[in-house]
């Protein structure tokens, strides 16, 4: 039944029987047939009716049909408003009208519909009647109203002023002694449904004196449950408001609801739930909390939690037990509270309690509040570390004066950062009784906080920045503006047809393992090219600067510098078919628990064949006649590969050494062409990586190099009370401390430690490139806590890891616990596992990380954060990521990633790769030196792009005015997915595919594939070696602390200066909140329509040009989600790469391009997590996307056939089924999950920096959305 039906029926009969005597119009009614039959009174009997209705109105209304028929009493009861008629008339037209109201939805539907005045005459006639009868039918109308349609009609109500109306109702009521308790029930009733509609509802309770009038009521009538019981429900309401809250307090209403709720009964459980719903708000003011605390009411809510824990065997009273948890955790928000409540034993008593619940859904509730308040009152712990700086130091060359990196370097070293006293001090504030009032208003705006309001910020204003002289520094990275190839020896003065020469390759993702087809190896060696036999470029005459000569030397030296890995190349080859002889046949590998010094007596080998290569490390004892790396490898630092030793060598001299072994079982795509991995190439470029703590080891993973397994990886299912189990394992470390062994077995602070010798401790390591791993601690057998290490020059960003583990035994369950993450939500609770790599695996021919762990999820633990860690804000937590691992494999190594490890080694390993096996006659291939890092790394910068078709002027003129389109990626350095991205993206531009000859035939690619070099050696989250986050350097990036960005820059203010502005930027980046791959974009219509200023936004005239990218990319990407992609410019995102190239360089369409860390949830890989190939396909489609585009802003100047620009999709096997480009969504794209603690109430985390990328989410118009090939053709350069 509908709350206050029954009232309203008694109103309702008793307005009938007052209306006894008056007029009844025709009435209709329902027949059981389902047809309608009309009665009419005697009209002789209606004495009344022509002053009711008038002459007119009789044979009017005796038409009307039942659903007009309201309207026609509600157009009497307005004229009787207006001429001050008898109460018996209005008493009869409102009794009609609730009849009405009861029985017929369609009535409740017209009262409420859009542009109706039923409301304002109902509220207007229960300003103004003097009748009691009519007031109790008006409020027994608008009861029926708003209970049965929900917030709507709710709203509605309170837009029309019903609220101001009914608290001046009950001023007026209570006013009467004794007060009418009927009038009372209804009024509050229903101000109780509109009070959370309305957000200045409570600031016009206690304007209006409500509050004492509603609990003195309470007071006076606590034994009249009916009257009490709504009474209640607006006391809750009116403590929504913090003031109010404390305004009640001081009158006692904490006690009152003691009064109630206490001792346990079984009896007015109804009354037991509101009252207790109310307490619960009520005490999340500090005040009437610390009023609890004081007068032992903790002890007294355990002990009634207790009785109702026992005696609800049925589970009932759920909501009861639920509420007496909710007033516990309203309460321990306080430290007093926490106190109390330990001191109490509340955490054996709820900890008790939960385990009794049965793992059923229906008692989350109850088994979820109870950990969080236990997690909430679990004494704060520091991390066991001696700071929260990183344990590397590099010292800057210059020291910002302000920031973060200012305040690190000002703290003194005796300051103990990694806890301080202010994370206790939460409620030492006095409350202020004089708080914001519009602090609804404020939650509600929240999400636009951010969104960027000056027009004039936000139109594009190209802006130089730096002088041109000063951008002549940059000439010589554009050579190819210049250069008229007049002394080069180019395949032939005609345009040469496109020619699909064997087979159409397969998905352009190239393995980075080593493998090669049968018979290949020599060819690889015919398509290396030296550069001596490339003649250098003819002079220009005089009509060449000067700077312009430089920049030819420069050119030189820099191609004699590239000869060197040509040559390497050369040797390593030839070296193959010795190692091939040597490890032809091993009979068996095993890995073995060797000391570390014995390492350097290693030698790394490579057997390659057709399918995948089996890398062995063999003894140099073993194998005397082989060279030895050991400890000559680094020029005086040790080289080492961890330990492993082959056992039982032996070889076959006369088995082919091209022939396939076993391990080409394995069902691995093979394209064709070079492979991009070479272990001894890697070995050679580690050697000339320079990293903070001069890392001399090399991970198994990026020396045997990383092949995508042939299997499907489905995003995992996490079992149902997974969260539950875990954390209340965490909870027993407090309650049973002695099963707790607490033993360092890692740990990059103390170089001293020792290695524990017992057999089945697990061993850990990270000193490697990219590695990030600071301590390890042994809780309980196979249970561990690790530490991650800070970015250096910082004393947060912990979320990327890369270790290796030994010492395993296989079927043992280990249980992980990353006790330091700092995202307030991660993807590893939707289904994301981490990745793990098995030596054993590869040397079995299985070289590839894959998804792995169960029991995998994301919570915020009892480990604090300090004010100076969580940059002054106070009493925030870390988060713990945990998952368990069984291992397969005796004695293996092993190794765990955060995301597929991409290092800056392999960077450049591929780039030499690409580079000595393209097409010098057909591919324009050039690799730079943009710059070099803090740390005294090359920064790489390639420009790909297509060979004139001969040196006439006329290709010569085609050449240098391509359009240039600039990419850019890994700026964070744990994004390693948008190294996988950008390597599909160079591999696709440099592949022989038409469509590849295509793109670079139409553009000139600009490329920086790593923006943080240095971040990425040191194994950094998300900074470089200063400390900050490279991408919100872009507004004013500092040449000596930001070098690749200030250049990175430049190279676009260049472009700019010499009116070659790029025609798409994109900086490549990974999102760890989100699934999919997607786009943010910058639209100045789009930002301004999310402000709500509706006018300003159809004043804006854009080019809708910058969609037709994300557009193109959602129909050809399987993994892309037009849904996902956003054009808002954001104020905290100013100083980003897309904002900045957009505003100031002048680059419409400029981009994000985010690809999820976890995997996707709609198209073709619905279901799965994503993997190496998957996005790699997404760099290789993004270059299809772009040559789409050329297609439609430049429809003249492209000649080519359309059934060839329709010809890349097969070649990289796209299916993609593209979900509605319509849907936007606001916020993150995942539901809460079933059992997931609500962090919010303990905590006052910010929301994620990725989060604010979703604020905007535009929805275009219908007709933008439909826009065809055709149309957008028509969209041409700006």
């Amino acid at each position: 039944m509908r709350a206050g039906s029954a009232a309203s029926r008694a109103a309702a009969a008793a307005a009938a029987a007052a209306a006894s005597a008056l007029p009844a119009t025709r009435v209709c009614m329902k027949t059981p047939g389902g047809g309608r039959r009309g009665i009419r009174r005697d009209p002789g009997a209606e004495p009344g009716a022509a002053a009711l209705r008038g002459p007119r109105q009789r044979p009017i209304l005796s038409r009307l049909t039942n659903n007009s028929r309201i309207v026609g009493l509600l157009a009497q009861l307005e004229k009787i408003n207006a001429e001050s008629s008898e109460s018996d008339a209005a008493r009869y037209v409102t009794s009609k009208i609730l009849h009405l109201a009861q029985s017929q939805e369609k009535t409740r539907r017209e009262m409420t519909a859009k542009g109706s005045t039923g409301m304002e005459i109902l509220l207007s006639t229960l300003e103004n009647t003097k009748d009691l009868q009519t007031t109790l039918n008006i409020l027994s109308i608008l009861v029926e109203l708003v209970s049965a349609g929900g917030g709507r009609r709710v709203s509605f109500l309170v837009t029309k002023g019903g609220s101001q109306i009914l608290l001046q109702l009950l001023m007026n009521a209570s006013k009467e002694s004794p007060p009418h308790e009927e009038l009372m029930v209804q009024i509050h009733s229903i101000l109780a449904k509109i009070g959370p509609k309305d957000k200045k509802f409570g600031v016009k309770a206690r304007i209006n004196g409500a509050l004492n009038i509603t609990l003195n009521l309470v007071k006076q009538n606590l034994q009249n449950h009916r009257l009490v019981l709504p009474c209640l429900q607006l006391l809750r309401v009116y403590s929504a408001n913090s003031v109010n809250s404390v305004s009640l307090g001081k009158n006692g209403v904490v006690e009152l609801m003691f009064k109630i709720i206490g001792p346990f009964s079984k009896k007015n459980s109804s009354l037991i739930k509101v009252a207790l719903d109310t307490l619960a708000a009520l005490l999340k003011s500090k005040t009437n909390a610390r009023r609890a605390v004081d007068r032992g009411y903790v002890q007294v809510l355990l002990t009634i939690y207790v009785d109702w824990h026992r005696h609800d065997n049925r589970h009932r009273n759920m909501l009861i037990r639920k509420g007496i948890l909710q007033s516990l955790k309203s309460v321990t928000n306080i430290k007093l509270g926490r106190k109390a409540f330990i001191d109490a034993n509340g955490m054996k008593i709820l900890y008790n309690t939960s385990q009794e619940c049965l793992a059923v859904r229906t008692l989350d509730p109850l088994v979820n509040t109870s950990s969080l308040i236990m997690r909430k009152c679990f004494p704060k712990n520091r991390l066991p570390l001696p700071t929260i700086k990183s344990s590397f130091h590099f010292q800057l060359p210059v020291i910002p004066v302000t920031g973060p990196v200012a305040q690190l370097y000002s703290l003194p070293p005796e300051v103990d950062d990694v806890v301080d006293e202010s994370d206790d001090n939460d409620d030492i504030d006095v409350e202020a009784e004089n708080e914001t009032e519009n602090e609804d208003d404020l939650d509600q705006n929240f999400k636009n906080d951010d969104i960027e309001t000056d027009i004039n910020k936000l139109k594009p204003q190209q802006e130089p920045g730096r002088t041109i002289e000063d951008l002549k520094m940059y000439e010589h990275l554009f050579p190819e503006l210049v250069d008229d190839f007049q002394d080069y020896d180019l395949i032939s003065k005609e345009p040469k047809p496109f020619v699909f020469e064997g087979k159409v390759r397969g998905p352009i993702v190239v393995p980075t393992a080593g493998e090669e087809t049968s018979g290949n190896s020599g060819s690889l060696r015919k398509v290396v090219v030296m550069k001596e036999n490339i003649p250098s470029r003819g002079d220009e005459g005089e009509k060449k600067s000067t700077l312009m000569d430089l920049a030819k030397e420069d050119v030189k030296d820099d191609r004699t510098l590239q000869q060197q890995p040509g040559d390497q190349n050369r040797t390593i080859s030839s070296v193959h078919g010795l190692n091939n002889d040597i490890v032809k046949a091993l009979d068996r590998i095993t890995l073995q628990n060797i000391p570390s010094q014995t390492a350097p007596g290693f030698t790394a080998e490579t057997k390659k064949d057709c399918s995948l290569p089996l890398t062995v490390l063999t003894c140099a004892k073993a194998c005397p006649h082989m060279a030895a790396c050991g400890n000559v490898l680094f020029e005086g630092r040790t080289v080492q590969l961890g330990k492993l030793c082959c056992t039982g060598v032996e070889t076959e001299d006369d088995e082919d050494t091209e022939s396939n072994s076993s391990v080409e079982q394995a069902s691995v795509e093979v394209p064709d062409g070079p492979t991009l991995h070479d272990p001894d190439l890697y070995i050679e470029i580690v050697k000339n990586t320079k990293s903070v703590p001069e890392y001399s080891e090399v991970a198994y993973p990026d020396y045997f190099g990383h092949i995508p397994p042939p299997f499907k990886e489905p995003i995992l299912e996490r079992p149902y009370g997974v969260q539950r189990t875990k954390i209340a394992q965490d909870i027993e470390r407090l309650i049973h401390q002695s099963d707790i062994i607490d033993r360092v077995v890692y740990d990059l602070d103390n170089p001293n430690y020792t290695i524990p010798e017992e057999g089945d401790i697990l061993k850990f390591n990270s000193k490697f490139e990219s590695g990030n791993l600071r301590k390890v601690i042994q809780i309980r057998k196979n249970e561990y806590d690790l530490i991650l290490n800070s970015d250096i020059n910082s004393n947060h960003y912990h979320q990327w890891f890369y270790f290796e583990v030994s010492g395993i035994r296989p079927g043992v369950a280990y249980r992980f616990n990353i006790i330091n993450c700092e995202k307030s939500n991660s993807q590893f609770n939707y289904g994301m596992q981490p990745l793990m790599y098995s030596v054993q695996e590869a040397l079995n021919g299985r070289p590839w990380w894959i998804r792995m762990g169960t029991d995998i999820c994301y919570y915020k633990n009892h480990f604090s954060r300090s004010s100076v860690a969580a940059g002054g804000q106070k009493g925030k937590s870390y988060y713990t990521i945990t998952f368990t691992v069984t291992f397969p494999h005796k004695d293996d190594v092993c190794y765990f990633a955060y995301h597929y490890p991409y290092t800056y080694s392999t960077l450049q390993m591929h780039l030499q790769k690409l580079e000595s096996a393209h097409n010098p006659q057909q591919i324009y291939f050039r690799k730079d030196v943009l710059c070099e890092t803090l740390s005294g790394n090359t920064c790489p910068l390639v420009t790909i792009t297509a060979m004139p078709e001969s040196n006439y002027y006329e290709h010569i003129c085609q050449f240098r005015n391509r359009p240039y389109v600039f990419l850019s990626a890994r700026v964070h350095p744990g994004e390693t997915n948008a190294s996988w991205v950008m390597k599909g993206t160079l591999e696709y531009l440099m592949s022989n595919n038409p469509t590849a000859q295509s793109l670079r035939e139409s553009y000139i690619f600009k490329i920086v594939p790593m923006l943080n070099p240095d971040g990425v050696i040191n194994g950094n989250h998300r900074c470089s070696l200063s400390g900050e986050d490279l991408n919100r350097q872009w507004q004013s990036p500092n040449p000596d602390l930001h070098p690749t960005i200030y250049h990175a820059k430049g190279l676009l203010q260049y472009l700019a200066a010499v009116k070659r502005l790029p025609l798409v930027y994109c900086d490549y980046h990974g999102h760890s909140r989100k699934k999919n791959v997607f786009m943010y974009g910058c639209s100045i219509k789009e930002t301004v329509w999310h402000t709500n200023d509706n006018a300003t936004s159809c004043d804006v005239v854009e080019d809708t040009g910058y969609r037709t990218l994300p557009k193109i990319l959602s129909h050809i990407a399987p993994a892309f989600c037009m849904s996902s992609c956003s054009f808002v410019v954001e104020k905290s995102k100013e100083s980003t790469a897309r904002v900045v190239v957009w505003r100031e360089i002048g680059v419409q369409r400029s981009y994000t391009m985010e690809s999820t860390l976890c995997g996707c949830d709609q198209g073709k890989y619905k279901g799965l997590q994503i993997g190496t190939r998957e996005l790699e396909e997404m760099g290789a489609k993004f270059c299809v996307g772009l040559l789409r585009l050329k297609r439609l802003t430049s429809p003249l100047e492209y000649n080519l056939p359309s059934s060839l620009l329709d010809f890349e999709n097969d070649l990289i096997e796209s299916s993609c089924k593209v979900t509605s480009p319509t849907t936007y969504v606001l916020d993150e794209d995942e539901p809460r999950f079933l059992e997931e603690v609500d962090y919010s109430a303990e905590s006052n985390d910010e929301l994620d920096i990725e989060l604010a990328e979703n604020v905007g989410d535009y929805e275009p118009s219908a007709q933008e959305e439909v826009l065809s090939d055709s149309e957008l053709s028509r969209t041409y350069l700006p």
